[in-house]
């Protein structure tokens, strides 16, 4: 192992643990999805069930199972917990970086510039990749997204070096982690894949290539990876194919059967916000790998000439394929685009690489280091204020808002002034990751707490276990469902719910909104309840309720 080489693997090492793994458990799981996934690992691994995906003791078969095996591997070397559950997603998104480090460094070889040392694209890539917004987010994230995002990416970069090399072992690999996305989030994978390539065949016409791609050793390789656990659990679950391909697949691609609505242009801002604080940069690599397209188009150049310059087209194609599919989907949630963020760090590397190929550095764009050193200086903003703002919902005035200002204007500022040198965009990722590590720690130290408190039901679950003598079912009313899933995850039990129609008849805890008490008497009527607390954070009330025939109310 060379110096440069364990320079760079003590950098990414490094900054993958910072941005994916440093307080990984500070706040507890949000959202809906995180405590669902998380609980049905956890009841697969219970139940020793590698084959049945299983909420609340019943099959539940929304998604594949390598997220769940991923957990439960977790789980058994480190026991339960939120951070074990959001384990998988730091592994994926760094093996995602490492193969993007890899793959530039191997088969996007530096050049030697006069007076310079190596050129550091490959490094440059893999960080621009592990720093976008998209990806952080997700790596810290118990679900799916980040799992399929990273076998399709490997995917893909082993698509095109069989592109490059016809080697038949990168084809096989790309069919292998094809294979895998399939298993992470279903045949979106596969579709994906189909889509990026013929795009990518259609727009350098070199239609051959999609026969090519069919090899039948890949094809079996395929079958043999990702099939034997979907015929395992259609024999176990009848109802299995209805349920995920149909439901779950095509109604929520087709439908708005899970009331995900959102406009058409949805994805453009999101793809935007995803790729910050690379957003500016990746636009003009964007641009770049179309003109590289038109001047090919407009040359007559049709045959296999001059491969290294198709790479860039090929990541347009990546980058966009994904944001026009979802596009046309009924149905939108903004982790659907993630696969097409690794492309978009691919291109501003590629972009990197041919400025500097051109000779003499030349300064970036006024425009471009303008619009750059603002987006990539503002997140801090909000992170310095994030207790404020998720608390109160809005950023605050007076000194903390001043104070937050300023220390983005020295940012962008110090940001421009380097950028606008001649040799500036040498410096774009070391000056750019300088507020991305502001900004994640700042998040992480100042608003883990406020995070916790008001979107996690781990605090609630943990004050209902302070206050109860003996373990009792627990119910709720009228509450956010992210709030039902995550007292399941933390109590490990069903969390009854009184809008399903019935109330429990046994003794139980209830959780309702705050000042319900009169409702809540309402709907027990005849048996005693007990006001327990108030829970501020998330306007909670806290209720005992008596079995049914044990006295009247009071």
């Amino acid at each position: 192992m060379t110096n440069r080489t364990r320079t760079d693997a003590l950098l990414l090492a490094g900054f993958c643990a910072f941005l994916f793994l440093y307080g990984l458990g500070q706040f507890g799981l949000i959202g809906a999805d995180e405590p669902r996934y998380a609980q049905v690992a956890r009841e697969m691994l219970q139940r020793h069930d590698w084959i049945t995906p299983v909420l609340y003791g019943q099959p539940w078969l929304e998604k594949p199972p390598l997220y769940y095996w991923q957990a439960m591997i977790a789980y058994s070397i480190f026991g339960v917990s939120d951070w074990a559950a959001r384990l998988p997603s730091v592994l994926n998104a760094t093996l995602l970086v490492l193969a993007i480090y890899i793959f530039l460094r191997r088969f996007r070889p530096g050049f030697d510039l006069a007076g310079f040392d190596l050129a550091r694209f490959d490094l440059d890539g893999a960080l621009i990749a592990a720093s976008s917004v998209g990806m952080i987010g997700y790596a810290r994230a118990a679900s799916m997204d980040m799992a399929l995002t990273a076998a399709f990416t490997l995917a893909m970069l082993g698509w095109w070096v069989w592109r490059e090399s016809g080697k038949k072992i990168y084809l096989a690999a790309f069919y292998g982690f094809v294979a895998l996305g399939m298993l992470a989030k279903g045949p979106v994978a596969p579709l994906l894949a189909v889509l990026v390539i013929v795009v990518y065949a259609t727009a350098v016409r070199e239609f051959r290539l999609i026969l090519k791609t069919l090899w039948l050793p890949g094809i079996v390789l395929f079958c043999a990876i990702a099939l034997p656990w979907y015929f395992a659990v259609q024999m176990r679950n009848p109802d299995f194919f209805h349920a995920f391909i149909i439901q779950h697949n095509l109604d929520r691609f087709s439908t708005n059967l899970y009331h995900h609505p959102e406009p058409f242009w949805y994805y453009l801002p999101v793809t935007a916000l995803a790729l910050l604080p690379w957003t500016v940069f990746s636009i003009a690599a964007f641009f770049q790998g179309l003109r590289l397209w038109w001047g090919r188009r407009n040359s007559g150049d049709t045959g296999e000439t001059a491969l290294e310059n198709q790479f860039p087209i090929f990541a347009c194609c990546w980058l966009i394929t994904p944001v026009v599919f979802f596009s046309i989907s009924q149905s939108k949630l903004p982790g659907y685009i993630l696969p097409a963020i690794p492309a978009g760090a691919l291109l501003l590397a590629e972009y990197l690489r041919r400025r500097l190929m051109e000779g003499e550095p030349k300064p970036a764009a006024k425009g471009l280091v303008v619009l750059h050193s603002l987006l990539a200086a503002v997140p801090i903003v909000p992170a310095l204020l994030i207790a404020y703002l998720v608390t109160q919902h809005r950023l605050p005035g007076g000194r903390p808002m001043l104070g937050a200002l300023a220390i983005a204007f020295v940012l962008c500022a110090g940001i421009a002034l380097t950028l606008v040198r001649p040799s500036g965009l040498r410096m774009l990722r070391f000056v750019t990751l300088i507020p991305v590590v502001l900004t994640v720690g700042a998040t992480l130290r100042l608003g883990s707490a406020a995070i916790d408190q008001t979107l996690s039901a781990r605090p609630v679950a943990q004050e209902i276990a302070a206050i109860e003598t003996h373990p009792l079912p627990l119910a709720v009313y009228h509450v956010r469902r992210e709030l039902e899933y995550g007292l399941t995850f933390y109590r490990n039990q069903l969390t009854l719910n009184y809008d399903w129609g019935t109330v429990p008849q046994q003794e139980h805890f209830l959780v309702a909104p705050e000042n319900s008490q009169v409702e809540v008497a309402r709907l027990v009527a005849g048996r005693r309840v007990s006001y327990l607390g108030h829970y501020p954070a998330q306007h909670l009330d806290y209720f005992w309720v008596a079995a049914a025939g044990a006295g009247s109310a009071r």
